[in-house]
């Protein structure tokens, strides 16, 4: 005679898994909604600000309440434009300075991160520590002797002295090798196998799945470089040599400042990189995605 098995046997009734009612879990996912619309509203309204103070004739002093619906007119625009002979010289260095330094960064810092996470070699990890630890070294310290060393150079006042010191920041190499450690190094040993080199196991390799790393490694550095103000303002002198956020600054004048011709360039400046995170924001969700994933 075949026994009867647990609960039957037991006659007790099965246990039923816990359950959340519906009315808290549609609570809480209500709640969570209006946490992030808050969050978000936060964060995007200094952004909606500067575009509304834009798009509406301001003379003299803002408002100082918050301009909640602009008056859709190009008045500052135009005063931008037709005043301000160097905006589009401003703007070409700019887009020189931080596009340069973003594919340096992506270039190098991604070889040297492949080096330093898949590659043997002696004084690996001392020569990594080293380069980590100049992150934690101040800008501001290293401001007079850069300009000493670019003064040396010739490369004052001059977009070559802008873009030289960007190229040292260590940061992307530390990415990038973070992200290339989590690879299987069965790709690179399979391929070494089937006759491929160095070169052509990062190109055709490493290089493709490092797809999501690269994008934010170029978002970060596109909108880092092309914001940057302090170091351009110390080795730029003259007007035409400008990038965007020292020519902007000096649109403010020494006894009355044009408010409406400061937002109305404020908000084209930041017009590429909204349009260089939207072009790229695709990959840099993925690797935000597989990163949690891995995490």
């Amino acid at each position: 005679m075949i026994e009867p098995i647990g609960h039957v046997r037991a006659g007790v009734r099965p246990a039923q898994p816990r359950r959340r009612s519906h009315g808290a879990a549609a609570w809480g996912k209500w709640a969570a909604v209006a946490v992030l619309v808050v969050t978000a509203v936060v964060a995007l309204f200094p952004m909606y600000w500067l575009f509304a103070n834009a798009f509406t004739p301001i003379s003299g002093t803002p408002p100082l309440t918050p301009i909640l619906v602009p008056a859709f007119r190009l008045d500052n625009f135009a005063r931008l434009l037709g005043g301000t002979k160097y905006y589009a010289n401003w703007m070409l260095n700019s887009l020189v300075v931080a596009l340069a330094i973003t594919a340096w960064h992506v270039i190098f810092d991604t070889m040297a991160g492949y080096a330093f996470a898949k590659r043997r070699f002696p004084g690996r990890n001392l020569l990594f520590w080293v380069l980590l630890s100049t992150l934690m070294i101040p800008v501001h310290v290293t401001l007079i002797p850069l300009y000493l060393i670019t003064r040396r150079i010739g490369l004052v006042d001059t977009l070559g002295g802008v873009i030289l010191p960007g190229t040292a920041v260590v940061f992307g190499i530390f990415l990038m090798r973070q992200y290339i450690q989590t690879l299987p190094s069965e790709l690179e040993e399979a391929a070494r196998v089937d006759g491929a080199g160095e070169l052509r196991i990062f190109w055709e390799i490493i290089l493709p799945l490092c797809k999501p790393a690269v994008a934010s490694l170029a978002i970060f550095t596109f909108v880092r470089f092309w914001n940057d103000f302090l170091w351009p303002l110390i080795v730029l002198n003259t007007p035409q040599n400008y990038t965007l956020t020292v020519g902007v600054a000096n649109l403010q004048g020494e006894f009355m400042t044009d408010w409406g011709v400061i937002f109305s360039g404020a908000a084209l400046a930041a017009l590429p990189t909204i349009v260089f995170f939207l072009a790229f924001q695709r990959y840099f969700l993925e690797g935000v995605r597989m990163g949690a994933i891995k995490g």
